[in-house]
């Protein structure tokens, strides 16, 4: 069991930002269920300070909610096909950017979809939560579309798609949907599509959004980061001079890295699995 949570620990450790987002998705869920979980109804009762409530008395007094939403689900599946989704659509949209700007991507299109929600709710004379990552994820989708919209995918059974037939059909089962069930979830995913949509052409145009979330991350660091006092330094003048010419400039690999780099290349060769279980064992070992 030991060494199932150590291969877990290290793949996230070596994955990507979508890789992280995952496991944060999950994790998170498997730790709502005995904190939230009603069984005697079936359902998930989330508090008001976690999931994203239309009712401006509450998002007021907790306006975290407006991207904490997007790491609950109410349930396995509602899970299961959001991460389903949220894996292929991080894969393609890695392939052109950044993963701070997924990271910015994922949690400012909630924020922006979690406003829509709140905003048309409350017009509407409607009190309810919302919690789920469709709106982040759909965002991703309609972003990559935007950038490269005739770039083939190929689907299980069906076969090569063009990605933006198949972002037109998720986007055309929201508008046909929105008016029968879970309107406030539809609202939500067309919002965060059309913030998609925003944040590329904006990329394209030199502005990257994803520079306000590295912003506020880096601001509250620094806050609660403690302050070293900068000690005293004497400063000692050496009056010969090195003759940097016959200094070695060649850097030598010790033994322990150079294995790290076989196990590597290993990976992107073959992928992890092909690591045999000392490979593993000793890659997460020198992690830490």
């Amino acid at each position: 069991m030991s060494r199932i949570f150590d291969d877990i620990k290290l793949q996230y450790k070596i994955g990507d930002i979508t890789n992280k987002i995952i496991y944060w998705n999950v994790g998170l869920f498997l730790l709502s269920i005995p904190l939230f979980f009603i069984f005697k109804e079936y359902r998930f009762a989330y508090p008001n300070w976690l999931a994203l409530s239309s009712n401006p008395n509450d998002f007021l007094i907790f306006p975290w909610t407006f991207f904490t939403y997007a790491f609950l689900h109410s349930g396995f599946w509602h899970l299961f096909f959001n991460m389903v989704m949220l894996n292929f659509s991080g894969r393609l949209f890695l392939t052109f950017f950044t993963q701070k700007q997924f990271l910015g991507l994922y949690f400012l299109s909630s924020i922006f979809a979690g406003l829509a929600f709140a905003i048309a709710y409350y017009f509407m004379g409607i009190s309810n939560v919302i919690v789920g990552a469709s709106a982040a994820v759909l965002s991703i989708l309609v972003a990559t579309t935007a950038y490269q919209p005739l770039m083939y995918v190929r689907l299980l059974l069906i076969g090569n798609v063009k990605l933006w037939h198949i972002t037109a059909v998720l986007l055309i089962l929201d508008v046909m949907q929105i008016l029968i069930e879970n309107t406030g979830g539809h609202i939500a995913h067309l919002a965060g599509a059309l913030f998609g949509f925003l944040y590329i052409k904006l990329l394209q145009n030199g502005t990257d959004l994803s520079n306000i979330v590295t912003n506020i991350i880096n601001f509250f660091v620094n806050l609660f980061q403690p302050k070293k006092a900068t000690p005293f330094k004497k400063v000692h003048v050496n009056s010969k001079k090195t003759n940097t010419s016959s200094q070695s400039k060649i850097v030598v690999k010790d033994k322990t890295q150079q294995q790290i780099d076989e196990i590597l290349d290993k990976i992107s060769q073959s992928g992890y699995d092909s690591l045999t279980a000392e490979e593993k064992e000793f890659l997460f070992k020198a992690g830490k």
